[in-house]
């Protein structure tokens, strides 16, 4: 019996650890090859050896900082002389900055937030575009958060950049309409992960769902019988938002 995503091939951001590792398992577990990217070495061939023990898929590890927006150029070129094409992209990677009041956050860090968060996606969607519309049924997911609905006091620069992201993603969606590339994005909510650990230190993580939970539901959206686009997909609601837009 053929598997959901046999033969397809994956992008995967942020894959070393959290949301974004049980993602590129999972997809290599349905049958998809994963370029598992991350700037984490030992990460990344973790994840490898966990895909070959699984004895489902394969991965092709590219060890990347996507503040290089060099390598996200040369990523999709390399992929383009590879293999010619790619079916899915899971922006999954992004830094939470700091928990501080606006007007106290160094210039640094916020220029890091919208660097990361917004910047390379942005980035990425340009190197990968082209690779995704030859699919057949070309799948992009970009990870949001609920903070940039809630723009909850002192999360500022991770609100502000996860905003940014779902306007990137409604705004390709529009722009992709009339072809076979669906883009939705994803706020995963309150998750078990290093990220959560850093803004919560006092929270209990075993009360919070595994990122294994969350990966499954990303991956639902990446196959090819999935055709919604467009919208917000909302893991701890389990459905899928229209955007609230202005009349």
């Amino acid at each position: 019996m053929s598997k959901p995503l046999e033969g397809r091939l994956a992008v995967v951001t942020g894959a070393s650890r959290g949301i974004g590792y049980f993602t590129a398992l999972t997809l290599a577990s349905e049958g998809a090859h994963v370029i598992a990217c991350a700037r984490t070495v030992g990460g990344l061939e973790e994840l490898d050896d966990a895909i070959k023990a699984d004895g489902n898929g394969s991965a092709t590890l590219v060890p990347m900082d996507l503040a290089d927006m060099g390598a996200i150029d040369r990523l999709g070129g390399s992929i383009f002389k590879r293999w010619g094409k790619l079916d899915i992209m899971v922006a999954n990677a992004g830094v939470l900055g700091v928990v501080s009041p606006l007007a106290h956050v160094e210039a640094k860090v916020f220029e890091q937030v919208m660097t990361v968060n917004v910047t390379a996606t942005w980035r990425l969607i340009r190197s990968l575009e082209p690779l995704l519309t030859q699919s057949d049924a070309g799948r992009a997911v970009l990870l949001s958060s609920g903070v940039a609905h809630t723009c909850r006091p002192f999360w500022g620069p991770y609100a502000a950049s996860k905003a940014a992201v779902e306007a990137l993603a409604r705004t390709w969606a529009g722009e992709t309409a009339h072809t076979g590339l669906k883009v939705n994005s994803v706020d995963p909510g309150r998750t078990r992960t290093a990220m959560r650990a850093q803004a919560a230190p006092g929270e209990d993580p075993m009360t919070l769902p595994h990122p294994s939970e969350v990966a499954a539901k990303i991956v639902g959206l990446t196959r090819p019988d999935f055709t919604e686009s467009g919208k917000l997909y909302s893991v701890r609601e389990d459905r899928l938002k229209d955007y609230q837009l202005p009349q």
